[in-house]
């Protein structure tokens, strides 16, 4: 199988190319190398996936859409896995453009080559961020989601729409995952994780959000990226009758679907915060602020329809994916 992936030098793309290619596959990674966060992680996650024969990589924005053309056409991909955006909630409010250029327009450039290429599946990542202020949880994939609170969240909810669209349209077979606190080795410096573990090593203190009362469905990367894999076999069809079993989001009328992927364990902050300090044997410095815009109070997944689809559930409790976290960090910053 080829797979072109965008967002390769990104923490989660990194982690799906390493299994596809694993498994023998062909990969090849499209990434921006912007400066969000420290470029030399990203150079570092491509350098060890270019140790593999399997894997090739070109450098470019998304935004760009000839460069990213010419990059789909020749990879010639089977599957595409479009995971690059412009991540963070709380960068939202400061550089709000970098989410629409990134994630709307690049996200339609991703479609456009994927509809003209006529690839046997288009797999679009999504994010739990769209359940904006639904109050029930666990989030289910049916539930009404228009209550978006970040531009982030409302640019992911819009790759959702463009995404049906272009399904329904070029009967293009698009599936959307949205992903639920994804944490691991190789993750990303603005994530709550890394932020921890780097303030308690150094002595500094770590912000907690509404003083603690907030929970998340954290999911370890090695689960995300086996279920993102599982998937990718798992090809939606359009109903021939228009009428879609209970608790499938599968479209009535495209091969379109959406599917949480989670631990299903919404897990308090404080919890996470302490499991953290056991696995390093040092208390937090703890400074407790109040909610941040944007945030929302509980994540929770139902993968119900995961299971339903691939027999999978992730299943890495927070203190197994913490100590593997810690050494991956402990190793990779000599601390």
């Amino acid at each position: 199988m080829r797979v072109l992936i965008t967002g390769t030098a990104g923490f989660i793309g990194f982690h799906l190319a390493r299994r596809l290619l694993d498994e023998g596959h062909v990969v090849h990674g499209y990434d921006g190398m912007t400066d969000y966060y420290d470029v030399t992680l990203k150079r570092r996650r491509h350098q060890a996936l270019l140790q593999s024969p399997g894997f090739t990589a070109t450098e470019g924005l998304l935004e760009d859409r000839a460069r990213f053309d010419r990059v789909a056409d020749a990879a010639a991909p089977d599957v595409i896995v479009h995971l690059a955006a412009q991540a963070g909630v709380r960068y939202s409010l400061e550089q709000p453009r970098a989410y629409v250029d990134a994630n709307v327009v690049g996200t339609f450039n991703v479609m456009e080559a994927a509809r003209r290429l006529g690839v046997r599946h288009l797999l679009m990542a999504s994010t739990s961020s769209v359940y904006g202020a639904n109050a029930e949880t666990p989030f289910a994939e049916t539930d009404k989601a228009d209550t978006q609170l970040t531009i982030y969240a409302a640019t992911k909810k819009a790759t959702e729409s463009m995404g049906h669209a272009y399904a329904h349209l070029y009967d293009l077979p698009t599936t959307m995952f949205r992903f639920f606190t994804v944490y691991g080795p190789w993750g990303r410096p603005d994530m709550a994780l890394f932020k921890f573990v780097d303030a308690i090593l150094d002595g500094r203190p770590v912000d907690i959000y509404n003083h603690g009362d907030m929970s998340r469905d954290f999911t370890y990367v090695d689960d995300l990226v086996r279920g993102i894999r599982l998937l990718i076999d798992a090809v939606p069809e359009r109903p021939p009758d228009g009428v879609v079993e209970a608790g499938d989001s599968l479209s009535p009328v495209a091969p379109w679907r959406i599917v949480n992927i989670g631990n299903s364990q919404s897990v308090r902050l404080l919890d996470f915060v302490e499991a953290i300090e056991e696995v390093l044997g040092r208390r937090a410095i703890r400074n407790y602020m109040d909610m941040q815009p944007g945030d929302v109070h509980a994540t929770w997944a139902d993968a119900t329809l995961l299971h339903r689809l691939t027999g999978y559930r992730p299943q890495t409790g927070v203190h197994e994916g913490i100590a593997a976290f810690v050494a991956w960090f402990r190793d990779y910053y000599r601390k």
